[in-house]
């Protein structure tokens, strides 16, 4: 018996240890994030204070039967985000593994590594957040799907195009529908590493794991939103006016629409954003802000001239006969300012 819990305490240490170091090295090197990159290190460090050699000598490879167990699952990581979790999941197992059988070795051992595994909790929500936030704050193309029987492969063709931000958006269909839509979509765009948002159900986002929700003015508050999504989603406001865009930033919404820039029919009755407020947003806005409303390859110039540096669009993309080359046009305009 004795043996039998060194060995699953040895196990756990070099698991919790190795998934750490992954997560560490992505903070270093890839995000080059130092408080990020010590919190890590020093998890680590202090799990190695654990691995007594007592525990090491228990240590039998040869005659562990868990040594050839796999699942597909593990073998390949399509992105950077798969591949976080997957370490971050590793690690929290591996610790609530080791605080519940070093209660039969090390008490004190135990409530160290409760206390580690809630640091990690940390280290993870600090390090998703981050990276949506970077994801974010690089898009420069954003589209709005609108309802089309085909949505799926005009969607695939604009993420095979660049698309790195897609927000899911019908009014229309059914909650049912639209659940069972956002779950493909949010797959898809993860499969291609683009965030997904869900347009103004918070409840939808949720059921899904979207990265997101888009908001508009009629919509529940960023405060509700966040408190149900969690702090490290992204949420979204539309602004028309100077009022609505200073709530939206004591709202501490991450991003906002700024528009219509022309009449659309996607905002019947809007009248195009004055230039007055277009210039107060340059000034003022602390957050990525999107210009929308009748943007097109044709307008596109107009619109980054007035100082507007990312877009969203509906049918430029939706309605397109080639939606991969539209994005990667839109995308190349974007990219030359």
């Amino acid at each position: 018996m004795k043996k039998a819990i060194f060995r699953i305490l040895d196990a756990n240490l070099d698991r919790a240890r190795e998934g750490m170091r992954i997560i560490e090295e992505w903070c270093r090197l890839g995000l080059n994030h130092q408080p990020l990159a010590e919190e890590c290190k020093q998890i680590r460090q202090e799990l190695a204070q654990w691995h007594s050699w007592e525990l090491r000598q228990a240590r039998d490879t040869p005659g562990d039967v868990g040594t050839d167990l796999s699942h597909p699952q593990e073998e390949v990581r399509e992105t950077i985000k798969q591949l976080l979790q997957a370490n971050f999941c590793r690690s929290q197992e591996a610790l609530r593994v080791l605080e519940e059988y070093s209660k039969l070795y090390d008490p004190q051992m135990a409530a160290a590594c409760k206390q580690m595994r809630y640091r990690v909790y940390t280290i993870e929500s600090s390090l998703l957040n981050s990276y949506r936030h970077q994801q974010l704050y690089n898009a420069q193309l954003y589209l709005v799907t609108s309802p089309k029987p085909e949505l799926l492969k005009v969607v695939e063709s604009a993420l095979k195009g660049g698309l790195t931000l897609l927000q899911y958006r019908d009014k229309d269909a059914s909650d049912g529908n639209r659940i069972e839509k956002a779950h493909q979509l949010c797959q898809l765009c993860h499969r291609y590493n683009a965030l997904f948002i869900v347009n103004d159900r918070v409840d939808i986002a949720l059921a899904v794991d979207a990265d997101g929700v888009h908001l508009g003015q009629k919509d529940a508050p960023v405060a509700f939103a966040r408190e149900i999504l969690g702090t490290h989603k992204i949420i979204g406001r539309s602004t028309t006016n100077k009022q609505e865009l200073n709530r939206a930033i004591a709202e501490r919404a991450d991003y906002v629409g700024v528009g219509p820039f022309y009449e659309t029919p996607t905002k019947p009755g809007k009248a195009a954003a004055s230039v007055e407020y277009i210039e107060y947003v340059k000034a003022k806005c602390p957050v990525p802000w999107f210009a929308i409303g009748g943007i097109d390859l044709k307008n596109l110039n107009g619109v980054l001239a007035k100082g507007a540096q990312r877009v969203a669009v509906v049918r430029a993309i939706m309605q397109a006969e080639q939606p991969t080359l539209i994005t990667r046009q839109f995308l190349s305009q974007l990219m030359s300012r």
